[in-house]
C-alpha cells in the first residue's frame, strides 16, 4: 500500500553469494563446505536424475539425506520434510529443482533455523535468491504467501543443466520477470517486502532486467530450444534469476503479481506456469495504466515471440464465465495483496474491467500483427542427452558424431 505509515528507512536485500555457470555443480562442494558438512538435499525423481545424481557424486565428502519432493509447496509438505532435517540433524538444507521444490527448502530451512543453499534447475521463476515463497493448497490454488527471516545464503545456478530444461520453462521465468520493472514503477512509494522503501539500486536492477529481456530474450528462447549455452542464454538466466529476485523483493510488486493469484482460483488454468499467468497479469496492469498503444505493443509483441499467453484463449479459457473472472478480481483486491501498491483508484469491479481490457488487446494486437497461435512444443533437439551430466560439450559432439552415423 502507498506509504500511509510514513516509512523513512530504505531496505535492500539479496542472498549472502550467487554463482553462475556452466560447471557449477561440479563446483558446488567449494561454496557449500562454508555451511557444514550434513544437509538434507530436496528433490523430486526427475530432478534427481537430471542433476542430483551428478550432484551427490561432486558431494561425496559430504553427509547427504535426499528427501522425495512431493510436488506441490504446502504447509503439509513443510512439515514432512522439516521432520526429516531434524531427524537427521542437518545443518543446512539443499533445495535442488523448480520453484516450487526450492520455496518449501526456503520454508524448511526458516522454520529451522538452519542455513540454505538454493539450487535452481530452471530460470523459470524469480523464486530462488528471495526471502519469501509462495504456498499452495492441494488443489493448486494459492494459499499464502511466507516471509523469512533471511534471503538463501547461497544460490547456484549451473546453466548447462538449465540450457537442458524446456524452452517454455525459460520462457515463463521471462514472463515473471517482465513484471519486475513494470510492477516496481508503480511500487515506488510503498514500502517493499524488507519492510522499508525502496533503495536506488533496486530501480537500476529493475531497468536492468527489462532491458536484457528485450534485448536478449527472443535469442535466448531459440538457444533454449536446441539446448545450446548462448552469451544470451546465460543473460537471460542471470536476468530471470537473479535481476528478477533482487528486483521484486527489493522494488515491490503491484497489479501483475496479485491477478496473477486470482487467476490461481480458475481450475482451467491450474496447467499454465507461474510466468504464463502473471504475463497476462501484466497486460492487466497496463491496462489499468492507461499504457499508450505503443507501449502495450511493445509488451505483446515482446510475450508473443515467446510463446506466452496474452488472451482468454490462448491461455485455454476462451469461455470463461463473468463470475469466474470477478472472483479472479476479487482475490486480487484482497487484504494485503501487493495491488494496493497500485496510486490509482483500485476496486474489484476496476480490476474485473481491466482483464476484460487485457484480452481485447491481447486479441485486436494478434489480429494486427498476423500472430496465428501459441507453440507449446518448441524443442527441436530432442535427441540431446538429459541424463544430468554436466559436460555439455561432450554431450554436443556425441550428438554431432550419431548425426554424421544418420
Amino acid at each position: 500500500m502507498p506509504n500511509n505509515k510514513n516509512v523513512t528507512i530504505r531496505v535492500f536485500q539479496s542472498p549472502a553469494k550467487y554463482v553462475q555457470g556452466p560447471t557449477a555443480i561440479q563446483d558446488a562442494p567449494r561454496y557449500l563446505q562454508t555451511l557444514g558438512k550434513r544437509a538434507i538435499l530436496i528433490t523430486d525423481d526427475l530432478v534427481q536424475k537430471i542433476a542430483g545424481e551428478s550432484l551427490l557424486e561432486a558431494l561425496h565428502e559430504f553427509d547427504i539425506n535426499r528427501v522425495q519432493f512431493g510436488g506441490k509447496a504446502t504447509v503439509e509438505e513443510v512439515e514432512r520434510i522439516k521432520a526429516i532435517a531434524v531427524e537427521h540433524k542437518s545443518e543446512f538444507v539443499i533445495a535442488l529443482g523448480g520453484g516450487q521444490t526450492i520455496d518449501v527448502g526456503k520454508c524448511v530451512s526458516d522454520g529451522l533455523g538452519i542455513e540454505c543453499a538454493v539450487m535452481p534447475t530452471t530460470a523459470s521463476t524469480d523464486a530462488p535468491c528471495s526471502a519469501n515463497a509462495v504456498l499452495y493448497r492441494q488443489d493448486g490454488e494459492f494459499n499464502k504467501y511466507a516471509f523469512f527471516k533471511k534471503n538463501p545464503t547461497l544460490v547456484i545456478v549451473d546453466t548447462s543443466i538449465v540450457a537442458r530444461a524446456p524452452a517454455r520453462l525459460l520462457a515463463s521465468g521471462m514472463g515473471d520477470a517482465l513484471a519486475t520493472n513494470v510492477e516496481a514503477k508503480r511500487s515506488r512509494n510503498s514500502p517493499n517486502f524488507g519492510g522499508g522503501m525502496p533503495a536506488l539500486i533496486s530501480a537500476a536492477i529493475c531497468q536492468k532486467c527489462e532491458e536484457i529481456l528485450f534485448q536478449h530474450g527472443k535469442q535466448a528462447y531459440e538457444a533454449c530450444k536446441v539446448n545450446a549455452m548462448t552469451p544470451a542464454l546465460e543473460a537471460v538466466v542471470e536476468a530471470n534469476t537473479l535481476h528478477s529476485g533482487l528486483g521484486f523483493e527489493s522494488g515491490g510488486l503491484a497489479a501483475a503479481h496479485a491477478i496473477h493469484d486470482g487467476l490461481t482460483s480458475l481450475p482451467g488454468l491450474h496447467h499454465l506456469l507461474h510466468g504464463e499467468k502473471v504475463a497476462f497479469g501484466i497486460v492487466c496492469q497496463l491496462v489499468l495504466d492507461n499504457a499508450t498503444m505503443e507501449e502495450l505493443d511493445k509488451y505483446l509483441a515482446f510475450m508473443l515471440s515467446i510463446d506466452l499467453p496474452v488472451t482468454f484463449d490462448m491461455m485455454g479459457i476462451p469461455d470463461v464465465t463473468e463470475p469466474d473472472l470477478r472472483k479472479v478480481a476479487d482475490i486480487a483486491c484482497a487484504p494485503g495483496e501487493t495491488i494496493w501498491n497500485m496510486e490509482s483508484v483500485i476496486t474489484p469491479d476496476v480490476v474485473y474491467q481491466a482483464i476484460l481490457g487485457a484480452d481485447a488487446a491481447g486479441r485486436e494486437y494478434s489480429a494486427r500483427s498476423g500472430f496465428k497461435r501459441l507453440s507449446r512444443h518448441v524443442e527441436t533437439r530432442p535427441t540431446v542427452s538429459r541424463s544430468g551430466t554436466v559436460n555439455l560439450i561432450k554431450d554436443l559432439n556425441a550428438l554431432k558424431l550419431s548425426s554424421g552415423r544418420a
